[in-house]
Parts: C-alpha cells; sequence; structure tokens
C-alpha cells in the first residue's frame, strides 16, 4: 500500500490528508488546536477515529501514545543509549516492539519489526515540498497504526530538534 502523506504549514489544528495512489483521500490526521499536549486523530475518509494520538504528560522522556477505541495499542519514544540520533522505539500493548529508524526530519525512515522492513517513509521520489510518501510493504501490516507510529516520532523529532 503505497500512500502519500501533504502536510499543511500553515493552519490551526495540524490537520492534514493522507492519500492513495490514484489520489483519494483515505484517511484523516485531525490535530487538535489549544491543547497543553500534542492530541491527534486519525481518521478515515468518513470521519470514523481509527486511533488517537496523545503526548504523555508525565515522563522522564518525550512520550506519545496511540489507543484505539481507548485501549492503549502503543507507546512511542526515543530510543535510550542509542548510537543513532534518530532511533525510536514503538512497544505495542502485547510487548512486541518495532525499531524506527533513519532521518526523521528529512522524512527519511523506516519502521521494522525484529530486521523485517514494515514501512518505508520517503520523500525521495517526490518532488512537491512538504509531501511524503509512505510504503506500506505487508499487506497484513495494520496501516493506521504505522501511521499513526509514523506521526509520532515525527512530532518527537521536531520537539527534539526545537529543543
Amino acid at each position: 500500500m503505497r500512500l502519500l502523506v501533504r502536510e499543511r504549514i500553515f493552519g490551526i489544528g495540524d490537520d492534514y490528508w493522507i492519500e492513495d495512489a490514484d489520489g483519494r483521500k483515505v484517511f484523516l490526521v485531525d490535530g487538535k488546536a489549544m491543547r497543553v499536549r500534542d492530541t491527534f486523530e486519525l481518521k478515515d475518509a468518513q470521519g470514523r477515529i481509527l486511533v488517537e494520538i496523545r503526548q504523555k504528560l508525565l515522563s522522564l522522556r518525550d512520550t506519545m501514545l496511540i489507543e484505539r477505541e481507548g485501549e492503549q495499542l502503543a507507546k512511542v519514544k526515543k530510543k535510550h543509549l542509542s548510537l543513532l540520533r534518530n532511533h525510536y522505539r514503538v512497544t505495542l500493548a502485547d510487548g512486541t516492539e518495532l525499531d524506527v529508524s533513519g532521518k526523521i526530519l528529512d522524512r527519511e525512515f523506516a519502521i521494522d519489526y525484529d530486521g523485517e522492513l514494515l514501512a518505508q517513509i520517503s520523500r525521495r521520489w517526490l518532488s512537491i515540498r512538504d509531501t511524503y510518501g509512505i510504503d506500506i510493504v505487508r499487506d497484513d501490516a495494520d496501516a493506521s497504526l504505522l501511521i499513526a507510529v509514523a506521526v509520532c516520532v515525527i512530532v518527537l523529532a521536531e520537539k527534539d530538534h526545537d529543543d
């Protein structure tokens, strides 16, 4: 599944659409403005909430939580003591861990599980500014989870860069 993300530079709430390869709007990242912490909802084209993403308020390191129907699905945080500057760890509710590494701010990174590529995020093939692709490699992967992970690591990397 190949998706195209068109981020908005200006606007209240950081909302943006994710389109499929044919240009159809598939997912909406709905940023919630005026909140104490970063909060997003990933919705389908019909407006149904697939996952909620929010910054964990009290933690030693910046952490983002991904929830589905009120249940925690995953926790995303920068990997501690990593030799790579842009390396994040995703811990799923069942204890499974995903690794995210690459040039996050450049939108050139990968999400993998135990060395197996799940998704590749890249703007390499795109010439449009503030647009990048998400290529979900496995057919059985949870697309909404992988998109939410990409959103989380980008938000965390931008916060880290601004500090």
